[in-house]
């Protein structure tokens, strides 16, 4: 049975890790912080959260999420090392949330709305990686905001892009999507030799190879911002350079206990969404605990913080990764961690020849996987209650960031939830009998302030000369201003000839 899943995890720890390379780098770079922050955060991520949590499927590390807020509280404390410090108690604080169980929190979020980030970030991901796969580079991978620093938007480098376009990133590009189609083929899944090759690594080594080769013509040579960058660390001693320690020196100040919360919160949040997605991605539908995830994301973070890493979370881009390349329990996350960090150490040059049109085209085939028509249409059909909360997420991510997409969407789901709640909340009928119309209305268990428009206008409809029975049988609390509305219906109901019976009514 161990045998059985080792060669799934090992292939699917691949993939992870060549998805996670550019965007652990990107995002320490969209930052502004060392790239070997980024790289650092992934490895903790993949080991040490991995093996605290409950999920055999999640992948952690640094989030695109955390960047608007690691650049605020960077600026704020005005050091990155003080920034290490609020991670380690931001940290704290999350372990803290784990054992007050506020991890329960995700179980509020509606399903609709997990769906609608899932494509959101599919949509995200297909977006952003398009000027990449052409050799327009302007943007760091791993930047999911919409508004650009440069001023530009995510809609608006579409258009930049059609300018720069690289011949060769452009016919690496097309040639890894091609590579990666053909990967996710019958023949190819069939094929005994061909199978137990990840698609992802043929195109890195297609990548390689093609960039090379480039290398002869002019015209279509790559340049080094087309490339993986990476630090350079050649020795123990360059490692040291490269490596922060927390700065607890702001510990007592406001600003630096607004940073920690802040960060706790945000990161919380986004690991919990991630989760919930995840488990909504995995084959066997197994549950994660989503309170153990939080002190795993805590520990993590402490670890980050002491290591000069980027606080991490879990992120549902490598964990989709992670899902649709096979894996099937926690090694897969490790392998990737493993391979993040051992390849940086030992063969960086050869990743440096890895072109970014290359990876781009890994990460729009796993957005594609995360936004297929089918996704769409299969919400439009169960209903506007399900369709509308989806697509608002869907639309609000794209135009702001996933925390402010999920939040619109909830926020419309729970509309739905209310309007459906009124509606449903009362038994009503009526009925003519021997000429007299005859009204029931059967109050339900509990009846809220939100029932109070829909029995106001139930009862302003009933007609004059009318018999209405209230029963109130199974009722145990009903809201004092429903209440006054039923009293001042059965007082007018004199004036209007309504005869009124109570059955065991509070009131």
């Amino acid at each position: 049975m161990i045998l059985k899943t080792i060669l799934p995890d090992l292939k699917s720890g691949i993939v992870v890790f060549l998805v996670a390379l550019p965007l652990c780098l990107g995002i320490a770079l969209a930052c502004n912080v060392p790239l070997f922050s980024g790289l650092i955060s992934g490895v903790i991520g993949g080991i040490a959260v991995t093996a605290l949590s409950s999920s055999a499927l999640s992948v952690s590390g640094p989030a695109a999420g955390l960047t608007a807020v690691i650049l605020s509280a960077s600026a704020s404390l005005g050091s990155f090392e003080a920034l290490l410090a609020a991670i380690l108690c931001a940290g704290i604080l999350q372990i803290v949330f784990g054992l007050l169980k506020a991890g329960n929190i995700s179980s509020f979020i509606p399903i609709s709305v997990i769906k609608g980030m899932l494509a959101g970030i599919g949509i995200i991901l297909i977006i952003k990686q398009l000027p990449h796969m052409v050799g327009y580079d302007k943007d760091p991978e791993g930047d999911f905001n919409f508004e650009q620093p440069d001023g530009h938007n995510t809609l608006s480098e579409l258009v930049y892009m059609l300018n720069s376009i690289s011949p060769g990133a452009i016919i690496i590009g097309v040639t890894s999507l091609l590579i990666l189609l053909l990967s996710n083929t019958k023949f190819y899944k069939n094929n005994i030799r061909l199978s137990n090759v990840p698609g992802p690594l043929v195109v890195v080594v297609i990548g390689i190879l093609l960039n090379i080769g480039f290398r002869s013509y002019q015209n279509f040579e790559l340049t080094s911002e087309q490339l993986v960058i990476l630090p350079n660390i050649k020795s123990l001693t360059d490692l040291k350079e490269v490596s922060l320690f927390p700065d607890f020196s702001q510990i007592m100040s406001y600003k630096f206990l607004i940073i920690v919360v802040t960060l706790a919160m945000v990161a919380s949040l986004e690991s919990l969404l991630s989760l919930e997605a995840t488990d909504k991605l995995d084959p066997l539908k197994r549950d994660s605990d989503s309170n153990k995830e939080l002190i795993a994301q805590g520990v993590g973070n402490i670890l980050c913080g002491l290591a000069g890493a980027l606080p991490v979370t879990a992120v549902i881009v490598r964990s989709s990764a992670n899902i649709n390349s096979g894996a099937k329990t926690k090694l897969s996350a490790i392998i990737h961690a493993v391979l993040l960090l051992g390849s940086v150490l030992l063969i960086p040059n050869i990743l440096m020849l890895i072109p970014n049109s290359a990876l781009a085209a890994i990460l729009i085939m796993t957005g594609y996987k995360l936004t297929q028509i089918s996704l769409f249409t299969a919400l439009y059909k169960k209903g506007w209650d399900q369709f509308l909360p989806f697509i608002i997420t869907v639309i609000v991510m794209l135009l702001t960031d996933l925390l402010k997409g999920v939040g619109a969407g909830v926020v419309v789901a729970v509309i739905f939830i209310i309007r459906a709640n009124i509606r449903i909340s009362f038994d009503v009928a009526e009925q003519l009998i021997n000429g007299k119309r005859h009204y029931l209305i059967k109050l339900p268990t509990h009846v809220t302030f939100f029932n109070k428009g829909f029995l106001k206008r139930y009862l302003d409809s009933i007609k004059s000369g009318s018999r209405v029975i209230i029963d109130g049988t199974i009722n145990k609390s009903t809201d004092k201003e429903v209440i006054e509305v039923i009293l001042e219906f059965i007082w007018k109901s004199k004036e209007k000839k309504i005869e009124i019976e109570q059955i065991k009514c509070n009131f």
